[in-house]
């Protein structure tokens, strides 16, 4: 038997009203997510990946239609409510990286759980490393960001994801600033993620990383035009 899926969206749409004007950036999506999926999400600029993405990570809410998520309807919940859901379910990675420059990659990883005030200092620190550890970086802990490359600054942004055990991963265009040689570590680490069980979701404009997901969602228009596994 199959499990039930970790994301379901259904009858999805976004409308943003500015003056007299409406913006339809998601019409009538439809989508399920298997628990375990390495999925990229595909299109040109103005498809709608980013819209959806928003929806799907908790950081908006539909318009109308539903969003199931682990089982639970979420489209409906207060800002708040969705702001915890979002932060016990997903690790979000960008193609900025998003790191503060004056702090330690240890401490840009303890700092998500400081300000969720769950862990003692000592608990922090051991998370801390061992997101570190699974990135392959524990003899970077003490590096700030101007002294480790592009491809390194991003292990630590998807080590700073994990801290907070997610079972979702987000990552907007991860490798969009970084070389070939970068992208594919990239890439490797988001494989070794997605073997230990973690969902991926990765929004991409280049085919050479959409081509390594196992599941290619393909956007145009506010719409998915293509699902392939």
């Amino acid at each position: 038997m199959s499990s039930a899926p970790i994301i379901s969206l259904e009858g999805v749409t976004k409308i943003y009203r500015v003056g007299e004007v409406e913006i339809i950036p998601l019409r009538e999506i439809s989508l399920a997510l298997e628990p375990g999926e390495f999925t990229a999400i595909t299109g040109p600029s103005g498809s709608g990946k980013t819209p959806l993405m928003n929806i799907v990570g908790c950081m908006d809410r539909p318009t109308s239609g539903r969003y199931v998520l682990e089982g639970r309807e979420v489209s409906g919940l207060k800002r708040d409510e969705l702001a915890r859901v979002r932060n016990r379910t997903f690790g979000f990675v960008f193609q900025s990286f998003n790191l503060l420059s004056r702090t330690s990659a240890q401490e840009n990883l303890e700092l998500p759980l400081l300000y969720a005030g769950r862990e003692a200092s000592r608990d922090r620190h051991v998370r801390a490393a061992a997101a570190l550890e699974r990135v392959g970086l524990s003899d970077r802990a003490t590096h700030h960001p101007s002294q480790l490359s592009g491809g390194q600054q991003q292990r630590v942004a998807i080590a700073r994801a994990l801290v907070n055990k997610p079972s979702i991963i987000l990552a907007d265009e991860p490798t969009g600033n970084l070389d070939t040689k970068s992208e594919q570590e990239i890439l490797g680490v988001f494989d070794r993620l997605n073997a230990e069980g973690i969902t991926i979701i990765v929004v991409t404009h280049n085919p050479e990383v959409a081509a390594r997901a196992r599941r290619r969602i393909r956007m145009r228009d506010g719409e998915i035009q293509g699902d392939e596994s």
